[in-house]
C-alpha cells in the first residue's frame, strides 16, 4: 500500500497476498489498494494469476490464502466466506458464467437483492428497475424469465452478469475477461452498462482484461500487470496503452 494513502480512503486493499490452489502456489506477495471510484486495470499473460486473484477476493475456498490478508470498507475479510463479502458490497462477474436451471435470471437477481439488504424487495419497483437496466443493454425482457444463462449465448451471457451489476450496485466490482468472446456491438452494450454502473453507483472496478475493447468508455486510474503471479508493474491508463503495441515481452524476464 502506497504511503501516501490514509487508511480512511481505501475501499479494498491486499496485504502481502499470496494464494494456492491444490497446494500450488500461484499468487506472490500481492499488494493492491483501490480507492472508492477508481478503474483499476489488471493485464497479463496467460496463466499469470489474473483470475485468481479474483477468485481469492472474493473467498472462493478453493483459493486459499497461504500469506498475508484482504481488507475492505475498513474490515480484515481474509476469513470471511463468499456469500458475506456479497453483502459487504463485493461482486464478481465470471469470465464463463454458470447455467443455473430451475431459476430465472429475474427471480435470481431479485432473491441476491433480499440477501444483499435482508429486506423485502417490491415487486412493482423491481420490475421497472429491471426493464430499465435491460433496456440499457439492449436486452429482451424475455431473458428475465428464462432460465439463468440457460441457452443464452455467450454475449447474452455476459450482459446477464453486467445486468446483475446494475442491479446489485456493489461498493466494489470484479469484472473477469467480461469482453472475450465478444463481438465489436456487444462489447459496445457491455461497457455501456459499465459505465451507467460507475456513474450511477460510483462504484469501484477491478477489470481484467486481455482486449482492453471494454476500457473505451472508461476512464482508468490504475493499470496493473501480473506475471507469474507477481505485480511486476504498475501505472497509469498509459501503461494500457504501452501493452497493446508492444505486449509484455518486456516484463517476462
Amino acid at each position: 500500500m502506497s504511503a501516501e494513502l490514509r487508511q480512511d480512503e481505501i475501499l479494498l486493499a491486499t496485504h502481502n497476498l499470496s494464494v494456492s490452489v491444490n497446494g500450488a502456489p500461484i499468487l506472490h506477495g500481492v499488494d493492491l489498494a483501490v480507492r472508492p471510484g477508481e478503474i483499476h486495470v489488471l493485464m497479463g499473460p496467460n496463466g499469470a494469476g489474473k483470475s485468481t486473484l479474483g477468485f481469492a477476493l472474493m473467498g472462493n475456498p478453493h483459493y486459499e490464502v497461504t500469506e498475508g490478508r484482504i481488507d475492505f470498507n475498513g474490515e480484515d475479510i481474509t476469513g470471511l466466506s463468499t456469500d458475506k463479502r456479497a453483502r459487504a458490497g463485493m461482486f464478481l462477474s465470471f469470465q464463463n458464467p454458470l447455467e443455473v436451471p430451475g431459476i430465472s435470471l429475474g427471480s435470481f437477481i431479485r432473491n441476491a437483492l433480499h440477501q444483499q439488504t435482508g429486506q423485502p424487495v417490491k415487486l412493482l419497483a423491481f420490475k421497472k428497475q429491471l426493464a430499465e437496466a435491460m433496456a440499457l443493454l439492449s436486452m429482451d425482457e424475455s431473458y428475465a424469465d428464462r432460465d439463468l444463462n440457460v441457452g443464452f449465448s455467450g454475449g447474452e451471457k455476459k450482459k446477464a452478469e453486467i445486468l446483475q451489476l446494475l442491479m446489485l450496485r456493489p461498493k466494489f466490482a470484479i469484472l473477469d475477461e467480461t469482453d472475450s468472446g465478444l463481438d465489436v456491438d456487444a462489447v459496445r452494450t457491455v461497457s455501456r452498462g459499465v459505465e451507467a454502473y460507475q456513474q450511477q453507483v460510483g462504484g469501484a472496478l477491478l477489470i481484467i482484461t486481455h482486449s482492453t475493447r471494454i476500457l473505451e468508455a472508461l476512464h482508468v486510474d490504475v493499470t496493473h500487470v501480473l506475471v507469474k503471479g507477481r505485480l511486476v508493474a504498475t501505472g497509469g491508463e498509459e501503461l494500457v496503452e504501452e501493452i497493446n503495441s508492444q505486449g509484455f515481452e518486456r516484463y517476462l524476464g
